[in-house]
């Protein structure tokens, strides 16, 4: 049969050739070829697990059962010598058992009341997922591929995978004259959705991070089946948030103290923690962007406009008439100078967790609970005492509340908003009130952020507060992002929630994928 390639020969292949009887099992009865074989050719198999490997007539079976509890074995030719490890769990139950009793690895369910083996099955293709929020969310095929191609490269350890964060729409687009988001939008769209309060927090200007901290390591081993670690910090792709490990391991573990002293393990009840957050200075994360896209901008406009208005300056004071064109010039070599102070206000060097600062701003969930439940006045307030227990790495968030229908209030959310942008800061998030919030057509945005004049010209350019340049960008349209938003929150909420109640890892991971395959969607990058 060697060199033929017919169905029937991968059957013979595959399963060999039976009595045409079954054992006690059920099992087909197969006959010991091994023992009979005379070819010359040397013959590796499997598919029929065996406690040991061993020769027999030129031919071996290495299948020595490492899902059944035995062992992985490996063949090296030409030398003819075998290696095997042993097998860390029995992840599958055999039904006829080969090994003794005492000699298999420990069950997986035995150690772990979930199952952490993931599937490519479960995520490739088009996918419809059930969540609680958003019914059914639909991932595209091109889409799942895309995400594929991320998770199974870049992301962390998938155990440790059990959230990622919604993207986040802008407000509508304002008709003031000098600016493209003003929180006027912001509160309407809640006010015409009929909810009645929100709450305004500063927006941090630095990388979006989720923290998974545990309270000791034989919590990461019996919840998350971690066995290295107390926890992870990972971006909202899923990527490890550190390179350097050590940096990452000295977060943690000052997270973890001052939950300690903050008494939230208690408050709790809880031996684990998962918190979305920022993470600053921009630039730990976005340097290379800042290096090749923003500052290479600033670094190649200032010396050419700043040349430009040279000559320019000295032509008129040749008595040429370039007024109108000198005038312009010098606008271009301010904007250009304030889109650099812009990028810079959010960067500065990193050499130690010193110059980190972390700022939580939703304590998704802890042992038995997702706090969806919660509204966001208690996340801040639980959140401002951790905060207190360690202000050196940890920041609070800055907010406040406004009622959408009473006019006054609005008006001291804008003015706060004002200040935040008037002295460099990014702007500000408004949400609910309540974390998951029903509108009129349904579930409201969870969050919209409202950024300042000098923030966007990071995002649009040095020049786009020119009219003409004003005008285009009103155009911008949200309703893909903003249906991203939801679809993307509903999935997220999901994933925690299937992890809380201590579902297998891969129904975690569906919608963890589905989070990260939506993100492929064809979206401005802008808004």
């Amino acid at each position: 049969l060697q060199g033929r390639a017919s169905p029937r020969v991968r059957d013979f292949a595959l399963f060999g050739e039976t009595t045409g009887e079954t054992d006690e099992f059920g099992l087909p009865v197969r006959y010991d070829w091994a023992a009979e074989y005379r070819g010359r050719a040397t013959v590796v198999y499997g598919h029929t697990p065996v406690p040991e490997a061993e020769w027999i007539n030129r031919t071996i079976n290495i299948d020595t059962g490492c899902a059944f509890g035995g062992k992985l074995t490996a063949l090296r030719y030409p030398e003819k010598e075998l290696v095997s490890v042993p097998a860390e769990h029995t992840y599958y139950k055999p039904a006829k058992p080969f090994l003794a009793a005492d000699a298999a690895a420990p069950s997986v369910e035995t150690e772990r009341p979930y199952d952490d083996l993931l599937d490519i099955g479960d995520v490739v293709g088009k996918r419809i997922i059930p969540t609680r929020l958003q019914r059914n969310v639909t991932i595209r095929e091109e889409n799942a591929a895309a995400a594929l191609e991320v998770m199974s490269r870049f992301a962390v350890d998938p155990r440790w995978l059990v959230y990622l964060p919604p993207t986040m729409s802008p407000s509508e687009t304002s008709q003031r004259p000098d600016l493209l988001e003003h929180p006027a939008e912001a509160f309407a769209y809640y006010r015409q959705q009929g909810v009645p309060g929100v709450i305004c927090e500063e927006k941090h200007m630095g990388s979006r991070a989720i923290v998974v901290v545990c309270r000791d390591e034989q919590t990461s081993s019996t919840r998350f089946g971690v066995k290295e670690g107390i926890g992870t910090c990972y971006t909202r792709t899923g990527r490890s948030f550190f390179e350097d490990a050590a940096l990452e391991k000295g977060l943690l573990e000052q997270v973890r103290a001052a939950l300690g002293v903050a008494g939230i393990w208690e408050d709790l009840d809880t031996d684990w923690v998962c918190m979305d957050c920022e993470i600053m200075p921009w630039s730990v994360k976005a340097g290379e962007l800042l290096r090749g896209q923003y500052a290479a901008v600033g670094a190649a406009a200032r010396p050419a406009l700043s040349a430009s208005l040279a000559a320019l300056e000295a032509a008129s004071a040749s008595g040429r008439d370039v007024g109108g064109l000198q005038a312009r010039y010098r606008e271009r070599v301010e904007d250009v100078g304030r889109y650099v102070d812009a990028y810079r206000r959010y960067s500065w060097p990193v050499r130690s967790l010193e110059d980190l600062r972390l700022a939580p701003f939703h304590l998704l969930a802890s042992e038995g609970a997702v706090h969806t439940d919660r509204d966001h006045g208690w996340h801040m307030k639980v959140l401002t005492k951790l905060c207190e227990a360690d202000t050196g790495l940890l920041l609070g968030t800055s907010h406040m509340t406004v009622q959408t229908t009473d006019p006054e209030s609005i008006e001291a959310g804008t003015r706060w908003w004002e200040e935040i942008t008037g002295r460099g800061g990014e702007g500000m998030v408004v949400k609910p009130l309540e974390f998951v919030a029903r509108g009129r057509r349904g579930m409201a945005q969870p969050g919209i952020k409202c950024r300042g004049r000098e923030y966007l010209r990071i995002i649009y350019g040095p020049e786009y507060t020119e009219p003409a340049n004003l005008e285009r960008l009103r155009s911008r349209r949200l309703g893909t992002k903003r249906s991203l938003a939801l679809r993307e929150f509903a999935l997220g909420v999901e994933a925690l929630e299937r992890f809380v109640r201590r579902e297998p890892l891969y129904r975690v991971h569906e919608c963890v994928f589905g989070v990260l395959a939506l993100e492929s969607e064809p979206v401005d990058p802008r808004l």
